[in-house]
């Protein structure tokens, strides 16, 4: 039985840690606020599995000046913060490339292959069921210009993945969603999404079943000290026991540690916002997403979630709920019946410039493994990625296919 830490409770690491449960291994995980509201916990719910596009591409590029003179747009930066954020920035800028953007699609299609087949085996390992449901997802184009780019994305998706699309009139977007009002170029309606009850509840459980079989450890890890004897975690609270492997799956707190290893890694914040609505007398029958806006609002089994967009800020930047209002404030152009209220929330998805994870060993010592930097993908990758870092626990050698998340393209 192989000793194993995990540094971070978030969905991603509470999924490693219940799939290296399963497989035999002992298993602890650290966090410094394990009972706490981690990034995906206010996730869109979404199983988003024809996503992936690069979020830096040529054609965003052209929108991001306009988007950045709007302090409440889809896209905005917190100028105090870009010393801090620049040598991401300057990363992001050089991937937008056709290029990259193939090679990204296509290490993402390699994971999205399985991710709801790894889903599905992750719930079973811990006794979950019902949770998951194919919702499908309608994305809403304000210009015929929007329109014709979502078309050449879907038509990517389903070359990649077979997922089918439909490319639909407002008549016919107000029959799939009949709350929808106002004026819009058209829609996509693309049956391959699906979701989740409720990502915290989901998170919830997987935490419980890791706390039955394993151990939830509260708090905050400084750095991971190897050595020939094993992996030392330590923590604020000084040195814990010595582990015969690692795994380094805390989100953007994951930056710190790996350069207390000797490793670089671009990894800064998308900051998301959101407001969930639990006292509706109403809910929409599929996840809407507004494209032009970059939000999407999506019915939970218990209420119903209405957020995204983002922000590139430091973690610790005070959160700017006006970002929230503005969404609730577009979303009444075309669903009026949304009422004010709600509970606001703000998370920060751990970024990589290039939009692939880290997924893979460190370069120099095969017993510490890193998964983090999902950005918006966190919940959508957390069972495939779970099953691949099983896989390099108890592989000697890696599978290629790896290679475009290895860490080492940053260093």
């Amino acid at each position: 039985m192989t000793r194993i830490a995990i540094v971070g409770a978030g969905i991603v690491g509470s999924a490693i840690a219940t799939w290296l449960i399963d497989a035999g291994h002992d298993v602890t995980v650290f966090d410094r606020d394990p009972d706490g509201l981690p990034t995906s916990s206010g996730n869109a719910s979404l199983i988003a599995l024809p996503e992936i596009g690069p979020l830096a591409s040529p054609g965003i590029l052209t929108a991001v000046p306009k988007w950045l003179l709007d302090p409440l747009g889809p896209l905005t930066i917190r100028w105090s913060d870009l010393p801090a954020l620049t040598p991401w920035l300057l990363a992001f800028l050089a991937s937008a490339t056709p290029a990259h953007g193939q090679k990204v699609r296509q290490a993402l299609t390699f994971l999205m292959r399985s991710a709801l087949a790894d889903h599905e085996d992750l719930a079973r390992k811990a006794d979950l069921h019902g949770h998951l449901r194919q919702t499908g997802y309608l994305a809403l184009h304000d210009t015929a210009q929007s329109l014709a780019g979502a078309v050449r994305e879907s038509e990517l998706v389903k070359a990649a993945l077979g997922f089918d699309y439909e490319k639909v009139d407002r008549a016919r977007a107000r029959d799939l969603v009949p709350a929808i009002e106002g004026q819009f170029a058209g829609a996509i309606y693309q049956p391959g999404y699906w979701a989740v009850s409720n990502p915290l509840t989901v998170l919830r459980h997987y935490q419980a079943h890791v706390r039955q079989r394993g151990r939830i450890e509260h708090g905050a890890v400084s750095r991971l000290e190897p050595s020939e004897g094993g992996i030392a975690v330590v923590t604020e609270a000084g040195p814990r026991d010595m582990f015969d492997k690692a795994i380094v799956a805390a989100g953007v707190w994951s930056r710190e540690l790996v350069r207390r290893l000797g490793l670089k890694v671009l990894l800064e914040t998308e900051r998301g916002y959101n407001t969930t609505f639990t006292d509706l007398d109403w809910n929409l029958p599929m996840p809407v997403g507004f494209a032009d806006h970059g939000f999407v609002a999506t019915p939970l089994v218990d209420g119903l979630r209405v957020g995204g967009a983002v922000e590139l800020a430091k973690p610790d930047t005070p959160p700017n709920f006006d970002r929230a209002r503005a969404m609730r404030t577009k979303m009444r152009r075309y669903i009026p019946s949304l009422p004010e209220g709600g509970q606001q929330w703000m998370g920060r998805r751990p970024s990589t410039p290039d939009s692939l994870p880290v997924i893979g060993r460190h370069p120099k010592d095969d017993r510490i493994i890193f998964a983090f930097g999902h950005g918006h993908l966190g919940l959508t990758l957390s069972a495939v990625t779970a099953r691949h870092v099983a896989s390099l626990v108890d592989a000697a050698a890696a599978d290629s296919a790896l290679a475009p998340f290895s860490i080492s393209r940053f260093q």
